[in-house]
């Protein structure tokens, strides 16, 4: 099993070889040496212009919506480091005056498999940018770390369209990076010359636990593929005052909040017998975020079957049974990644039909009604773009 930057460092980069590139990195573009790819590039003299940083940076130090603005330096490489993740929307696209005197832009980023990791938007919009500026746009392609096989979720209205949810993808959409570029370039008809540089030897079936591969944490609270796979419903929280357990060990795999009881809410959960997971009573206490320092009690959300498993409708329950038991729950009300006019809970929701749903008290299957038709409508799209059995 190889990651797209194995397969060039295979061919020691000659596809690369006498452009200028500028390189879309942070953490996780390393080989399977643990070498990363601008030191990679370096070595194999390639001509670097430029790195561009998304959300949380280069390097990976800076925490979930903290804006990078500015240009810097590199301690490492001494290469120009540009943010791709600043203090407003415009700030999300490299500018034109970036991209002067390069030949290509390489995104090479692991990705999580769920609709609201913005790194797959900070690529679709580097391909708009790279396609203006005439620019080759490469991926180097790696596995979705929870499978290519299993779907689940409505997709993204359009008043809903946001950094968290850029595309009409569902919230779980099966797909790698290098697909949906694919997607991308096909859906906005972009003028780019795009080359995906597959993985080797990655079946559509393999999570990541099953590729041999190291995990090398994507972002601050995304520590492992255990994360990732609650994560496409999980993430909904965010939306909410309830601690997504930001600022513990677990984030994602644990909620909680300083009003709730956690064998309620847990007894609660466990009845509806949802697939593919149980519920533990769990307490912790926020080192940062939401309700920092003051101690949440909640649930710990054990998967016991990961292909039963539904992500989104087991955290669609979890708000729900907590908005019913009351206490001191509401809906999140600032802004929300660069949007003020409408509820983060919508934007991640991509419709407010949850929210509204759970307000009016539906039953769980009427919150999700109508989102098999939707990933129904997706399917043959995505089935244009697919590059892994």
């Amino acid at each position: 099993m190889q990651n797209g930057i194995d397969v060039l460092v295979g061919g020691r980069f000659a596809e690369l070889k006498g452009r200028r590139v500028g390189a879309i990195v942070n953490p996780t573009s390393v080989d399977k040496s643990f070498k990363h790819l601008a030191d990679l590039l370096l070595e194999h003299e390639v001509k670097v212009g430029a790195l561009f940083g998304p959300e949380h940076g280069v390097r990976g130090e800076a925490q979930y919506m903290v804006p990078v603005d500015g240009v810097a330096r590199d301690r490492r490489t001494g290469l120009r480091v540009y943010s791709l993740y600043g203090s407003t929307y415009e700030s999300l696209t490299p500018k034109q005056e970036w991209l002067d005197g390069l030949d290509a832009l390489v995104f090479d980023i692991q990705d999580v498999g769920s609709r609201y990791y913005t790194y797959v938007y900070t690529m679709l919009l580097s391909m708009r940018a790279a396609a203006e500026a005439g620019l080759e746009f490469w991926v180097l392609d790696r596995p979705n770390p929870i499978g290519g096989l299993d779907l689940e979720g409505n997709l993204v209205g359009e008043r809903f369209k946001s950094f968290v949810g850029l595309w009409a993808l569902p919230n779980r959409h099966g797909m790698t990076a290098g697909e949906l570029a694919r997607l991308f370039k096909a859906g906005e008809k972009l003028d780019l010359s795009l080359h995906v540089v597959e993985c080797s030897g990655w079946s559509r079936g393999q999570h990541h636990d099953e590729t041999g591969l190291h995990f090398v944490p994507p972002s601050p609270n995304m520590p492992t593929p255990d994360t990732a796979r609650v994560y496409p419903g999980m993430c909904l929280l965010e939306g909410t005052n309830l601690s997504e357990g930001r600022g513990t060990t677990r984030p994602f795999e644990q909620f909680g909040a300083p009003w709730l009881d956690a064998q309620l809410v847990t007894a609660k959960l466990e009845s509806l017998k949802l697939p593919g997971v149980r519920f533990r009573a769990a307490a912790f206490t926020p080192t940062f975020d939401k309700h920092q320092g003051r101690s949440c009690e909640g649930s710990f959300i054990h998967v016991t079957d990961r292909r039963s498993f539904k992500p989104l409708l087991t955290a669609i329950a979890v708000v729900k049974v907590c908005r019913d038991l009351g206490g001191g729950f509401d809906w999140r009300k600032d802004a929300y990644e660069f949007v003020d006019q409408i509820p983060a809970f919508d934007l991640l929701c991509g419709t407010d039909r949850v929210r509204l749903g759970i307000d009016d008290d539906w039953p769980l299957e009427r919150l999700t009604e109508g989102f098999e038709a939707q990933l129904k409508s997706f399917l043959p799209k995505r089935a244009e773009h697919l590059l892994y059995r």
